[in-house]
């Protein structure tokens, strides 16, 4: 859990409260989740959080392992 907070609050600086808006992370989901997610609205956004929340937590996994290699 402390990864997922870590990666959203870089991803979303600037777009905490409404990370829909946020430009990086319409382009992470859409490269994710392919064109469904083009068009981004705050309910097809948690819609899609959890509909998708078993490859999102394996995407935090490995960004936290990537993260200890690096560091």
């Amino acid at each position: 859990m402390f990864n997922a907070l870590r990666y959203y609050w870089i991803a979303a600086k600037g777009y905490r409260l409404r990370p829909w808006h946020s430009p990086y992370i319409r382009w992470r989901m859409e490269t994710f989740l392919g064109p469904e997610a083009a068009s981004l609205t705050a309910g097809l956004f948690f819609h899609l959080v959890w509909r998708e929340r078993a490859r999102l937590r394996e995407f935090m996994r490995w960004t936290s392992e990537y993260r200890r290699m690096i560091l």
